[in-house]
């Protein structure tokens, strides 16, 4: 297990990835991947900041580009959406990420559970539209080792039933959650009800995200409101309700031996000027946790 850093969040703190990594100590880090196949690169490259990857060409380019920053792509992050008008032209730039992640020895992609009008769709409804989606992605890349991840985001992501049911119609070892060690508690979820769907889910986990939230200890036991508070309490790593050496435990437990990705998105409550020392305490945090199992 190891740690690595969202390029977003990376962002927030640095003028580039590779100075971020840098700052961290790190050299893992996921990548978000547009519709038209651009990424960042990790040093701006010419005055360019991004790398297009639609070809065989550029994404031997963005390979040696990695390699020439001594930095891995532990994951490609998308924000598809199953339910948009186009579904065939959104499982086919899925389909194209899964490749381009195949060549570069990526070892798994974030998918989004969040679906347009999804709040208005029965449950069978959204889980036959979704499963329908991941069984064509898969059954197109089936030649690859390329693992998915659907994250407990949005909705009926943090909903359980939806996932097992997605899981269970699918049936591919491919597929399995990114775990977001915080929405679940944002959802609503009781926090010992937390570790229970982590700990039924950290076998099928492909990849993660680390955040976590710090509400009123009487609240942190109860069946909260969706999303509630999550402004005021969203927090660093370490200051949080969900105790990562615990999560850790059950993840190692059942095998999970990829990365634990930084993705604190509580900066804003801090002065700019504060970010770097925020994540550099994430950082911190993040490997105390790995190396302490």
């Amino acid at each position: 297990m190891y740690a690595s850093i969202r390029d977003a969040i990376a962002l927030q703190g640095w003028p580039t990835i590779r100075e971020a990594l840098n700052a961290l100590s790190m050299d893992a880090v996921e990548l978000e991947v547009s519709r038209d196949m651009s990424v960042h690169l990790v040093e701006p490259d010419g005055g360019q900041t991004h790398a297009t990857l639609d070809s065989q060409a550029a994404i031997e380019a963005f390979a040696e580009h990695l390699g020439q920053h001594s930095t891995r792509a532990s994951a490609f992050l998308l924000h598809n959406d199953f339910n948009r008008d186009d579904v065939e032209a959104e499982v086919n730039w899925v389909i194209s990420v899964v490749n381009a992640a195949a060549a570069l020895a990526i070892p798994a992609i974030r998918i989004d559970a969040v679906m347009t009008g999804e709040k208005e769709l029965p449950l069978d409804q959204r889980v036959q539209r979704f499963a329908e989606c991941m069984r064509r992605v898969l059954d197109s890349t089936d030649y690859h080792i390329v693992e998915l991840g659907i994250e407990n985001h949005g909705f009926q992501g943090n909903t359980p039933e939806f996932l097992d049911n997605v899981l269970n119609a699918v049936d591919s070892p491919r597929l399995g959650l990114t775990l977001d060690t915080g929405n679940f508690y944002w959802w609503g979820h009781p926090l010992d009800k937390v570790y229970e769907i982590i700990e039924h889910f950290a076998a099928r986990t492909k990849h993660t995200h680390a955040k976590n939230i710090a509400y009123p200890a009487e609240l942190q036991q109860t069946q909260r409101e969706m999303g509630w508070g999550y402004g005021e309490y969203v927090c660093p790593l370490p200051d949080g309700d969900i105790d990562h050496f615990k999560v850790v435990r059950i993840l190692k437990s059942a095998g999970y031996a990829g990365d634990l990705c930084l993705e604190d998105e509580s900066l804003g409550r801090f002065p700019e000027a504060e970010w770097r020392e925020v994540l550099r305490r994430d950082a911190d945090h993040l490997r105390g946790v790995i190396e302490a199992e």
